[in-house]
């Protein structure tokens, strides 16, 4: 029984890591994602969609406004298209406050005489109660931030919402030898947002989770061992 406690603590520290020993990082399965279904259901097309409106569109106009055609407009406005989310985060901030304050005070109560007993007795009599107190504070602190982030990644429009909102959600993968770099991008956008480019800026996404990580060797090395983790949660102090 005694030789299959090591082999136990070896499995477990071997589980501990994201990454398998000796190997990379698996990518996440494309297929069952929230862009996958958005794909392969599309929805209801939309009036000018059905076959005989595009046919009586055809032989009416020599340009037609189809979103194929080269007057056509090809931004994401259907459940299933891709749009491409522009990242450019530049924010700073520097915030400083300084706090202090100080508070002397003292009192001090004598008895010139008292039941004959004067000034100079062997109990001195003056003062007879004194009393002096005093506290200072002082605090400083100071928070200074800089992000810098500029990137592209390309959104799958996975709802379109009753009042015409699109819901998008992008993931992009990149793997470089035992690192694997995530971005994850969601949110609302309006249809009037998007650039004739099919692109819109991530400050015009509302509710937007931007995650940008990774995972691999590197990442598991920057990350306190789990049993580290367990007794900081434990100790008191």
């Amino acid at each position: 029984m005694r030789r299959f406690v090591p082999l136990a603590f070896l499995v477990l520290a071997a589980c501990e890591g994201t990454t398998p020993i000796g190997g990379t990082p698996d990518f996440t399965p494309p297929n069952m994602t929230p862009e996958h279904l958005a794909m392969m259901t599309p929805g209801l097309p939309y009036a000018i969609d059905t076959p005989a409106t595009r046919s009586e569109v055809q032989f009416a106009s020599l340009w037609t406004g189809e979103r194929g055609s080269l007057l056509g407009d090809n931004r994401a406005i259907r459940r299933g298209d891709i749009l491409t989310v522009v990242i450019e985060i530049n924010d700073r901030a520097a915030i400083s406050n300084s706090t202090s304050s100080g508070r002397n005070g003292s009192e001090e109560m004598g008895i010139e005489a008292l039941f004959g007993l004067q000034e100079g007795a062997s109990v001195p009599l003056a003062p007879a109660v004194a009393t002096s107190s005093g506290g200072t504070f002082a605090g400083d602190g100071s928070v200074r931030r800089n992000e810098q982030l500029t990137l592209r990644v390309a959104a799958t429009v996975i709802d379109v919402l009753p009042n015409g909102v699109l819901a998008i959600s992008g993931r992009q993968e990149v793997r470089v030898n035992h690192e694997l770099r995530e971005l994850l991008v969601d949110g609302f956008v309006r249809p009037v947002d998007i650039s004739r480019q099919n692109e819109v800026s991530y400050d015009k996404i509302a509710a937007a989770r931007i995650s940008y990580g990774g995972r691999g060797q590197i990442s598991d090395m920057q990350q306190p061992r789990w049993g580290q983790q367990v007794i900081d949660q434990i100790l008191p102090f």
